[in-house]
């Protein structure tokens, strides 16, 4: 098993730019501790994001790190031009050295998409679309693409990515309907949410990507060359009550900027079970259903055998440092889950 690290950056109680500082402090401190990638989420007009252009973002966290995977997870690609895109992924992978990986979404916020002048309803269609027309653009020295959305003629593309032929794409789904698209085009893949709903979404996905035969782009550090893997918050202390005492506002302050367009357009409230948003989640909630694993190293080390055999992920996305936590006790967590949980878990 592998190891990764996801992040929004939500709005703190510091300026952006002390924030900034001390997110580019931890992910050189994932860096060196041998984390596989870091995974920067897009989400427009929300707390829940300070970083909503990916992008530059990961240009800067690039220079300040050597060995760590780094990639938006995802792009949100209704809302991009596919040439301006591609232009975009070039450099990063450069810029990286070779590190870039591709997320590629649709969007799940209604409200995000609608702010930008984009129907939710036709959201997929306009997804794959770019989504086709992007991958065109990533691998030809002149770009010629043609559908009711997108038109490009004899347009010269003197930008290469460094990887051949590009950057591997990746795929978030909390939904079947994203699992099984993600294993019928052969992207890594994440999922998230309970145990169960995160067990369906990933047996989906090995059944369509078995039906495919395999990843568009196998990685050979990753069993069966397909990442799968699931999204948790993770906290690790001292002890069991240490970690779930730093926990439980942070997850109460995560919860709260998840939900804020949710909340603030109330009228339509249907959307939040739609989009799988649990509304009255609570720190009990999230240690139940699995989506956060809070504990003292051999406690988490515990859960995330368990849930690994139930689920059969081989890469584990943790999200440390999230909602109202304060850089030392993430640091604190990350570096305890360097030393005494992520040894003991290499052979998983």
């Amino acid at each position: 098993m592998k190891f990764g690290v996801f992040d929004h950056i939500e709005m703190a109680d510091r300026t952006m730019a002390a924030a900034f500082r001390e997110r580019i402090e931890f992910v050189k401190a994932a860096d060196e501790a041998g984390f596989w990638g870091y995974h920067v989420a897009e989400h427009h007009a929300s707390p829940l994001n300070t970083v909503p252009v990916p992008g530059v973002w990961l240009g800067a966290v690039a220079q300040a790190t050597k060995r760590i995977h780094l990639g938006p997870l995802t792009y949100l690609l209704p809302l991009y031009s596919p040439l301006r895109l591609a232009e975009e992924i070039c450099i990063l992978d450069h810029l990286s050295n070779g590190r870039m990986e591709v997320g590629i979404g649709r969007g799940v916020s209604p409200f995000e998409l609608a702010y930008h002048k984009i129907d939710h309803a036709k959201s997929r269609e306009i997804f794959e679309d770019a989504y086709k027309c992007l991958k065109i653009a990533l691998t030809s020295d002149t770009f010629n693409y043609d559908s009711e959305r997108y038109g490009y003629k004899d347009v010269p593309v003197p930008l290469r990515p460094l990887q051949g032929p590009h950057p591997a794409f990746w795929y978030a789904s909390s939904n079947t309907t994203g699992s099984t698209f993600a294993g019928e085009e052969g992207l890594h893949f994440v999922t998230n949410g309970p145990t169960a709903r995160a067990k369906t979404n990933i047996d989906a996905y090995r059944e369509a990507l078995a039906k495919r035969g395999g990843p568009a782009q196998p990685k050979g550090e990753f069993k069966g060359g397909a990442v799968i893997s699931v999204l948790r918050q993770v906290v690790v202390a001292d002890t069991d009550e240490q970690a779930r005492a730093i926990a439980a506002p942070a997850v109460a302050e995560h919860h709260a900027n998840l939900t804020y367009l949710v909340r603030k357009h109330a009228h339509e409230g249907s959307v939040a079970q739609r989009l799988n948003i649990p509304l009255a989640a609570t720190i009990e909630d999230a240690l139940r259903d699995g989506a956060v694993i809070a504990g003292s190293p051999e406690t988490v080390r515990a859960e995330i055998e368990r849930q690994a055999g139930e689920l059969g992920f081989n890469y584990l996305l943790t999200y440390p440092f999230f909602g109202s936590m304060r850089f030392d006790h993430a640091m604190r967590s990350l570096n305890l889950f360097a030393s005494d949980v992520m040894p003991k878990l290499a052979h998983v």
